[in-house]
């Protein structure tokens, strides 16, 4: 049996779910949240309580419980408290700003990189080099964040480019050293 999809994931104050027809439907104060499920997989709402369950032992099965288990949850957390990711841009001359649905992203390339914000997901600029982006739905803002790093990933020898705040770079020493 799954660890985590026998887990039930607990309603927060404020949030409701309706589940009809393999489609999950999750309101709470930030928003709501729509995803259609594998029909196969049992999904019922009870006592504030969103328990998961699989008919059989096989292995599509036992492979979709705890993947529809963490959906759900991360649906009942979006809506309820939200994701945010940090990205980091190190380099001279990088800097980004936010102008109205897409961020201005001079990267060291002849112009600067004009990079549109999906609906959803909002973003912030600290200083010039700290990008704060914020959703509720954590599969949206993960794909940006992967997007605007990809735009100029960090480099081994001087960390140039853009990189998650948590993430660390293993830096590679020159062709002067011996």
């Amino acid at each position: 049996m799954s660890r985590i999809g026998k887990q039930p994931v607990s309603l927060p104050q404020g949030v409701q779910a309706v589940y009809k027809d393999a489609v999950i439907e999750v309101k709470g104060p930030k928003g709501t949240l729509r995803r259609s499920l594998p029909s196969e997989i049992q999904v019922e709402i009870v006592d504030g309580e969103i328990r998961v369950s699989r008919p059989s032992d096989a292995k599509r099965h036992r492979a979709f419980h705890g993947l529809v288990r963490n959906l759900i949850a991360n649906m009942v957390q979006g809506v309820s408290t939200g994701f945010t990711r940090v990205l980091e841009i190190n380099g001279v001359g990088y800097r980004a700003q936010v102008q109205g649905r897409s961020l201005e992203l001079n990267l060291g390339y002849s112009k600067p990189v004009q990079f549109p914000l999906r609906d959803g997901v909002d973003a912030s600029v600290e200083k010039n080099t700290i990008i704060t982006l914020s959703s509720i739905d954590k599969e949206a803002l993960g794909q940006v964040a992967a997007d605007i790093r990809s735009l100029r990933p960090p480099e081994p020898y001087k960390g140039k480019g853009i990189k998650y705040a948590e993430e660390r770079i293993l830096r590679k020493a020159g062709k002067s050293a011996k």
